[in-house]
């Protein structure tokens, strides 16, 4: 079987290929950090989860981030979303 962290297929798994695998089996924003001194993507899951979510329950996004927190609880509890699952900054 051929190794899997074998990127461009030459035989040989080289150190960027190496690298390239640890990041992709690191499952958290604590690990990445710790292996690779930054977030890596773990940064923008929660803007993209809540961009996804409000856009399926159809509301506007850049509408809701001008409300005030209580205007967009109330707009997020109205379309069957949890406000305490997102974080407005």
């Amino acid at each position: 079987m051929r190794d899997w962290m074998d990127f461009d297929g030459d035989g040989e798994v080289d150190s960027c290929e190496r690298m390239f695998a640890e990041e992709i089996l690191c499952t958290s924003k604590e690990e990445h950090e710790a292996l690779f001194g930054d977030a890596g993507d773990f940064d923008d899951d929660m803007e993209d989860d809540f961009e996804i979510d409000a856009m399926a329950a159809g509301l506007d996004v850049d509408e809701l981030e001008l409300m005030d927190p209580d205007e967009r609880a109330e707009a997020l509890e109205e379309a069957g979303l949890d406000p305490d699952d997102y974080d407005f900054c």
